[in-house]
């Protein structure tokens, strides 16, 4: 049994393939039948139909479920800061972006994206992460993800802090074996230990290699920048074989040839994007926990994402929105954007 818990005030009628969306959350003429079968697929209400402030908050107002079974894809929320080295807050990250999801509607034109007439996409709740223990958190985290991966569900996580992604990771290799790694984030996130800890949202993909979780040669880790205590920061990574494409390599220009080379080193093996909204400037996105100048724009975030079309992609994941900082909400609109971003870019998706 998944040990998952429906965001918001209520959850949906239960697992099921064909669960249905929570009462008036969803007009019945929205739903549309699935090719190989009549489970009909979910699909976010128009707001010419039912108002935004509607309706239970999940992500993009969609059917919340407790299993993963006869979902293509799944948003999941990731309640977790215990890994936090500065700002507090991420814990309520998911719920935030639910909220500002509001304002997404089921269509991408500027990549002619329907993800909602090609997949069967749900939220999924929040894992029932141990605020008081990290590392039962991580095994949490592990085991409701294997169940999700084996259902044959592709997990949208929004976090929490990044210690997350280091036990999705361990899911997925269950599943996939070394996957290759898209990794936008303002740090590199493989510090070795703090403080005496191993265990922490600056560690995560230290640990990834430590297990043989990734396939080191498809790992690339795109604006990273901010001081640091040596001259050389990235020798480690380099030394892995990651490709690492600092910030300043990235200013004033279009990251779309970036993305092609990209493209061409990841081939067609399971790929996972796990982005840090620190990789943006905080201009853009202010609500972070450790955030760094100079970064990223929204613009290039977007040519990164939708670069990652056609790429085998399981996983994705949006980590470190912190609302305690974020006092416009911008940072969490701008997170659920790019969550359905990475929802367009999926295998699967049709394109017109």
């Amino acid at each position: 049994m998944l040990r998952l818990l429906a965001s918001g005030c209520a959850r949906g009628p239960g697992p099921g393939v064909g669960a249905r969306p929570v009462a008036g959350l969803c007009h019945p003429g929205l739903l549309q039948s699935r090719q190989a079968s009549d489970a009909p697929r979910n699909q976010p209400p128009s707001p010419e139909l039912v108002a935004r402030s509607v309706g239970v908050c999940s992500m993009m107002r969609l059917p919340v479920q407790t299993s993963p079974e006869g979902l293509d894809a799944a948003f999941i929320g990731v309640p977790l800061d215990t890994g936090t080295s500065n700002r507090p807050g991420a814990r309520f990250g998911p719920r935030r972006i639910r909220e500002e999801s509001v304002m997404l509607r089921t269509v991408n034109p500027s990549t002619g994206a329907l993800p909602f007439q090609s997949l069967r996409v749900a939220d999924l709740g929040d894992v029932n992460v141990n605020l008081y223990n990290l590392q039962d958190s991580c095994r949490r985290i592990q085991e409701a993800y294997e169940k999700i991966v084996a259902a044959g569900c592709i997990p949208l996580t929004l976090g929490g802090d990044h210690t997350i992604t280091y036990p999705i990771l361990q899911a997925m290799a269950k599943k996939h074996g070394p996957v290759g790694l898209l990794h936008v984030d303002a740090h590199t996130d493989t510090t070795d230990k703090a403080l005496g800890e191993k265990l922490y949202h600056g560690a995560p993909f230290r640990r990834c290699v430590d297990e043989g979780l990734l396939d080191c040669k498809q790992v690339a880790q795109i604006g990273i920048r901010g001081y640091s205590t040596t001259l050389d920061p990235y020798r480690y990574n380099r030394s892995q074989g990651f490709r690492v494409v600092l910030a300043e390599d990235c200013w004033m220009k279009s990251l779309v040839p970036l993305m092609a080379e990209i493209r061409q080193q990841m081939g067609g093996k399971p790929i996972y994007i796990s982005f840090d909204i620190d990789a943006l400037d905080p201009a853009y996105a202010p609500g972070t926990g450790t955030p760094e100048i100079a970064g990223l724009t929204p613009s290039q975030a977007l040519e990164i994402i939708r670069g990652c079309q056609g790429l085998n992609v399981v996983g994705c994941d949006l980590v470190e929105v912190s609302p305690p900082y974020d006092l416009s909400g911008n940072t969490a609109l701008l997170a659920a954007n790019l969550l359905f971003e990475m929802l367009c870019a999926l295998p699967k998706v049709t394109t017109v």
